[in-house]
């Protein structure tokens, strides 16, 4: 999932400096024996940090290797993001593996998607349907009694291994209070976004935590096959709790994988969302619309840009960001394969929008300087602020 840094301090500190080192240390290393030291090194330099909620030399050296070893700089977030979500615990003389598990609902409607608390009736379904088709035998669960969206998820590493804590010991027997939301701002409404139910499973040390890791199963559960019955079994359920809103239940899995995937799927449906929304709103079907695509960042895109206008006029209505995550870069994409852009302007051809006009270049990713919004791109080139006409139908409302 995106998350905007801390600005980097200029003096790195010893323990960010530490941290470089260490990076650097294993992304030169030959071999798994080598590895495997530099690994030992990450597992008690990093949960330290974590357990003092003390995230600024690791969010430093990060910032420092993505502008000087990106080598490095992927090395140091796999072992940030590892040891944040998974952990080796002690109970009664047994060794357990925890991690931290999310089930990502992509959800879009043109009301709103709801979040609040699971209901207990649900909880035990969905516990039961992750013991059914997703979790090995053996695995003890917790579940956090709410379900939640990206705002009111962790936003640091040491956020994140506070959640794997306090459901980690739930799940092993211990009497702990239930892990903290964010609850700080007002949640966006956006048309198209993802909900999670959120999990921490814990097996003995070194035991299957999924299905599709015991190779000895009479059925050969896959990860397909297991997400398929997933579907099957759990998405009344899911769906129950989001009423008025279409959905899609992606793999309940490791949190950050689960969440880059939910990320990643929710781009298209956001088009789809916008797009549907606005033929209410605005009274305009698709094929009145054109969209504007700007690529977004400073020396490359980050992201892009979409926006909505009527075919006959350069006022932008509505936009989506199309963020980029991890390898996705325009730049390394093979000759003849289909660029972000082209899978986009697909998209919008698909949902019945024909005109689409590209803004040249890499522009700014600005923002609104009084409500934060994202500016979007006018068929002009300019980066403005989205607003619907005065008689447009504009909030979405709560689905009764």
């Amino acid at each position: 999932m995106p998350r905007a840094r801390r600005s980097a301090s200029p003096r790195l500190t010893r323990d960010a400096q530490r941290l470089i080192a260490l990076a650097d240390g294993l992304d030169r290393s030959g071999s798994r024996v080598e590895d495997q030291f530099w690994e030992s090194q990450f597992a008690q330099a990093i949960p330290k940090l974590l357990k003092a909620g003390n995230d600024a030399p690791l969010e430093a050296a990060l910032e420092h290797l993505a502008q000087n070893q990106p080598g490095a700089y992927e090395v140091l977030i796999e072992q940030a993001e590892t040891l944040s979500e998974s952990a080796v615990v002690e109970k009664n003389g047994v060794r357990y593996d925890v991690l931290l598990v999310v089930a990502p609902i992509v959800a879009w409607t043109r009301y709103t998607i709801p979040t609040g608390p699971l209901p207990a009736a649900a909880r035990e379904a969905i516990v039961a349907q992750l013991h059914g088709h997703i979790l090995a035998d053996d695995v003890r669960v917790a579940l956090m009694p709410h379900l939640v969206c990206i705002d009111q998820m962790p936003r640091t590493f040491s956020e994140t291994w506070a959640w794997l804590q306090r459901l980690g010991s739930q799940a092993l027997g211990a009497e702990t209070a239930k892990p903290a939301l964010n609850d700080d701002g007002e949640i966006a409404n956006m048309l198209a976004d993802t909900r999670y139910v959120v999990a921490a499973a814990a097996v003995p040390a070194g035991s299957p935590m999924f299905q599709w890791q015991n190779a000895q199963a009479e059925d050969g559960a896959t990860r397909d096959s297991c997400l398929a019955a997933w579907i099957e079994q759990a998405q009344p359920t899911l769906a129950a709790l989001l009423p008025g809103c279409g959905i899609e239940c992606l793999l309940p899995d490791a949190y950050y994988v689960s969440n880059r995937e939910a990320d990643r799927r929710v781009r298209p449906l956001s088009l789809r969302a916008a797009v549907t929304w606005l033929e209410g709103a605005v009274n305009l079907e698709p094929a009145a619309l054109r969209a504007v695509i700007a690529g977004c960042g400073e020396t490359r895109a980050d992201e892009y840009r979409i926006s909505f206008t009527a075919r006959q006029s350069n006022d932008v209505f509505y936009g989506c960001v199309w963020p980029l995550y991890g390898r996705e870069d325009d730049a390394i994409i093979p000759e003849g394969q289909p660029d972000t852009v082209d899978e986009i302007v697909a998209q919008l051809k698909e949902l019945g929008v024909t005109e689409v006009r590209r803004i040249p270049g890499v522009v700014p990713a600005e923002y609104c300087e009084d409500c934060g919004a994202p500016f979007f791109p006018n068929p002009l080139g300019e980066m403005v602020h989205a607003e619907l006409p005065d008689d447009a139908d504009a909030t979405p409302a709560h689905f009764h």
